[in-house]
């Protein structure tokens, strides 16, 4: 199994407002991609939707406040399903870092390279939006290639 890993700081914005951003289904839209809806609870389901190439369904394993959201991957792309997206966030002065990990690929197929770039251009976009208050979701966000 392998991993997709990421670190990110977000400047002057405390975890709650990071745990916010990853757990209401309108900041989810402000970061990832506007057409999301579900709930982000533990025991709840999060739907992304990327058109016109498909999307995510999302299980909520935990979501505990300010510290770490996990979500196992129920529909999506073949190579997603049962992997699971973790987030770690701490306090680090007047930072908060977030872990990043997509966690439970089966090999590290041509199509996991570009999710990791993919996920980068998200984590920008979620720090954008809690810094400023604007992200840059689907269907605004980088273009890296034909796969969106």
């Amino acid at each position: 199994m392998v991993d997709i890993l990421h670190r990110v700081g977000v400047r002057a914005a405390g975890p709650e407002k990071v745990y916010e951003a990853l757990t209401e289904v309108d900041a989810l839209a402000g970061w990832w991609t506007t057409e999301t809806s579900g709930s982000g609870v533990p025991g709840g389901e999060l739907r992304f939707r990327f058109p016109p190439v498909g999307g995510f369904d999302m299980d909520v394993l935990e979501a505990v406040p300010d510290k770490r959201v996990v979500w196992r991957v129920a529909d999506g792309p073949e190579e997603w399903i049962g992997t699971t997206v973790e987030w770690d966030l701490r306090q680090d002065g007047g930072w908060t870092v977030v872990l990043f990990r997509h966690a439970g690929w089966r090999e590290p197929v041509e199509f996991m390279h570009h999710c990791s770039t993919k996920w980068a251009t998200f984590l920008l976009s979620l720090k954008a939006l809690v810094e400023t208050g604007r992200g840059a979701p689907a269907p605004g966000d980088v273009q890296i290639s034909d796969w969106h």
